[in-house]
């Protein structure tokens, strides 16, 4: 009996744990007035005629705080790789200099901050919606097994705070990773 309490709670734990590291992966897309290289992982390049991701066929590191610099592995990859980044819809500008690629970050106008701080907000209610979604699934599943009379209703109910719980923690962690991106986002 508890065994199923104790997978069940775990299933919750992980999936509600995915849905906060979903929100930080989708969080590091969005651009900041600062330079970082993850800022370039999504995009794609073509390569011997399959789509790579650009960071297994360049190295991508920081310049400065504006600009990153890209250095393909392959010479032959240098054109490749500025027209992904330009195809990008991060609207950024890359800039040859021989073997390597300069992508200068321009300065974020004021309107263009509050433009990504409300999706900033938006992924945050995705991730909420998700962890609540994944409280009343385990929460139904307390239910069946009370139904199929396999735990107690006092089992039930205590199954339920702590699903709570849990889910109050995942929450609070997004709340925490939405107040750290706005801040981020909002500094000049």
């Amino acid at each position: 009996m508890t065994t199923m309490i104790d997978d069940i709670k775990k299933d919750a734990t992980a999936r509600m744990a995915k849905s906060v590291d979903t929100l930080k992966h989708e969080l590091t897309k969005l651009r900041t007035g600062r330079a970082h290289a993850s800022l370039l992982d999504h995009i794609t390049v073509s390569y011997y005629g399959n789509e790579t991701p650009l960071n297994q066929v360049a190295s991508v590191g920081v310049a400065d705080a504006r600009t990153l610099l890209v250095t393909p592995w392959e010479k032959n990859m240098v054109g490749p790789i500025e027209k992904a980044i330009m195809k990008s819809d991060l609207g950024l500008n890359p800039v040859t200099a021989g073997t390597a690629i300069r992508v200068p970050l321009p300065a974020l106008t004021e309107e263009r901050r509050r433009d990504l701080v409300k999706v900033v907000r938006q992924e945050g209610e995705i991730a909420r919606v998700a962890i609540r979604n994944i409280r009343r699934d385990a929460n139904n599943q307390f239910k069946a097994l009370l139904k199929d009379k396999k735990i107690t209703e006092d089992a039930e109910r205590q199954t339920q705070d702590e699903t709570q719980k849990l889910t109050d923690r995942h929450i609070q962690d997004v709340d925490k990773i939405l107040t750290a991106k706005e801040a981020e986002l909002m500094e000049i």
